[in-house]
């Protein structure tokens, strides 16, 4: 049976939410096994579920009070893409392609695109449209 736009909205927020909560569990019955995901502006792509389970965690580490919050939603097709806010304190170090960044304590506030696709009710592929270059900035990762 084909989802509905309702149906995929309650799941990308559903993922969200997971992520907000650290729920790693949950988040795991969300996505598929081969699940690819792709960050614009750090380059990162993973290719299973395990791999974007890491990353996410890695995100936490760096920022364990992260929330996203979603301020604009469209669904089309098997497609959700989301504008989130990021907000959260650098407190953990920062894991990026080139090398770690330590904590700040920085309050970091960063918009993103997020793009889910959807395979039945598992999230098949992800795309990250994240304002690194800001971020970078605020923890204070950025030449003045």
């Amino acid at each position: 049976m084909a989802q509905t736009g309702t149906d995929l909205t309650r799941l990308a927020e559903e993922l969200l939410d997971a992520f907000n909560r650290s729920d790693w569990d949950k988040m795991r019955t969300m996505i598929a096994p081969d699940l690819l995901y792709i960050e614009t502006g750090t380059g990162r792509r993973v290719e299973s579920a395990e791999a974007y389970i890491e990353l996410a965690q890695s995100w936490k580490r760096a920022f364990p009070d992260t929330i996203g919050t979603v301020r604009n939603i469209l669904v089309a097709d098997d497609t959700v893409a989301e504008e989130i806010r990021w907000e959260s304190t650098h407190t953990g170090p920062l894991e990026t392609p080139a090398g770690t960044i330590a904590a700040t304590n920085r309050r970091v506030v960063t918009d993103a695109s997020h793009w889910t696709r959807f395979d039945g009710e598992l999230a098949r592929e992800i795309h990250h449209y994240i304002d690194v270059f800001s971020l970078l900035g605020q923890v204070g990762a950025l030449p003045q």
